[in-house]
Formats: structure tokens, C-alpha cells, sequence
């Protein structure tokens, strides 16, 4: 899996940390405070999307009365407790980064997500040394499918595509990581579980976790 691999590049949500569940219910909250309902088939609608992409569509899609840059800096406070209390790394993940920085390989985020939650989530894991860079989806021109914040993260690492591997947990960023170049291994998550066969036909590896990929790598689980 990591032979003629030079970076490792993780989405953020459901792929490197256990967090989809959250959103759902920051939604709720959020559009509840308009008196609104969330519609049937939102997560999907905006999957993918950069945070200010989101922002953008709720905005438009609901007539929220608020700027932009407003509604993301609530999404921001409504999620900051629970990305640093209740969000979990996906197992094995930290014991795969240990093993890639031990390898010299460079290790970045890639995220739909906002940098301050980003930064946040790995910061409170104690990974945020770990990685050369982070890159958002506002960042880039156009988020996930598109393949920008792959290839960004890439530049930023001095590393060319096709020498990069990515993980990822939704369809979107599976497509985005292909169409960069780049080798993709898809990650279980309980959020896209109907998924499962349409992610392991798009992706070169499937994993339930990071002790999967462990395995495959003929690695114990704990490296001291």
C-alpha cells in the first residue's frame, strides 16, 4: 500500500476522526433557531462542499438573514466543545501516523471542514507536529469532487500526485483523490455504510480502520 508513496493525505470527518454524527445535530440546532426543519437528503446535497461552499448554500437554500462568514463562525462555537470532548480519532489512526513519520513520509489533512475545527480536533490528539499541512476546501477553488485540495495539499507537501495515497470516507472525495492522481484507500464509517460497494469499486483500498491498514502493511498494532 505504501510503496512509491512519499505523503499520506487524510480527509478530516469520517476518515481520520470519527465526527459525521456531529453534524447532523449542528444542523438541527441551527436551523431550528430559524424555525426551520432539516429537509430530507441535506447531508448528501451538500457532501463534499467547502465549509464557506456550505455556508453559501444554506444561506441561499434557507434565506438565512445572517452574512456568510457569520454562519460559519456559529457552525464554529456550535462544534468546537464537541470536536475537542467527543470526537474520536479512527482506531489505529495514530499508530498508522507514528509508522508513516517514522518512514519519512509526509503526513497532511485535507478537509471540506473548517481550518479552526481542523486544527482543533488533531491539536487536542496531540498529532497537530505530525502534519506538514493542512488544507481546506476554502483554500481551493472548488471542493470535493473536484480534485483541488488534493492536488494543493500535494504542492504544499513538494510531492507529486500519483506519489501521493489518500483515505477517504464519501464518494466525493474518493472521485477527488482519483482525479488527482492519486492512489485512494476508502474508509469505513457508520455515515456512509450504504455506500460500502460503491466505495470499494471507486478506490483502491477498502478499511474498516487504521489496524486494518496496519495489517496489510504486515505491522504490529502497537509500535513502541
Amino acid at each position: 500500500m505504501l510503496k512509491n508513496i512519499d505523503a499520506v493525505l487524510f480527509d478530516l470527518d469520517g476518515s481520520l476522526v470519527d465526527s459525521m454524527w456531529l453534524w447532523h445535530d449542528i444542523d438541527l440546532a441551527y436551523l431550528g433557531k430559524f424555525g426551520l426543519q432539516v429537509p430530507q437528503g441535506l447531508s448528501a446535497q451538500i457532501e463534499g462542499m467547502s465549509f464557506s461552499e456550505t455556508a453559501v448554500y444554506f444561506k441561499e437554500r434557507f434565506s438565512i438573514p445572517d452574512p456568510v462568514e457569520k454562519i460559519k463562525e456559529e457552525w464554529n462555537r456550535m462544534a468546537w466543545d464537541l470536536y475537542t470532548h467527543r470526537v474520536p480519532l479512527k482506531k489505529g489512526a495514530a499508530e498508522f501516523i507514528k509508522h508513516c513519520r517514522g518512514k519519512g513520509i509526509k503526513l497532511a489533512i485535507a478537509t471540506s471542514n473548517s481550518r479552526e475545527l481542523a486544527e482543533n480536533v488533531i491539536g487536542v490528539h496531540g498529532l497537530l507536529e505530525d502534519f506538514t499541512e493542512i488544507v481546506t476546501g476554502c483554500d481551493v477553488e472548488k471542493g470535493k469532487p473536484a480534485p483541488d485540495v488534493y492536488l494543493e495539499a500535494a504542492r504544499k507537501c513538494g510531492i507529486p500526485p500519483q506519489r501521493c495515497l489518500v483515505f477517504e470516507d464519501i464518494i466525493p472525495g474518493i472521485l477527488a483523490g482519483r482525479a488527482a492522481g492519486m492512489k485512494v484507500c476508502a474508509v469505513e464509517d457508520t455515515y456512509s455504510l450504504d455506500q460500502e460497494e460503491e466505495k470499494r469499486r471507486l478506490s483502491d483500498y477498502y478499511v474498516k480502520d487504521y489496524f486494518e491498514v496496519m495489517a496489510i502493511l504486515g505491522l504490529p498494532e502497537r509500535i513502541d
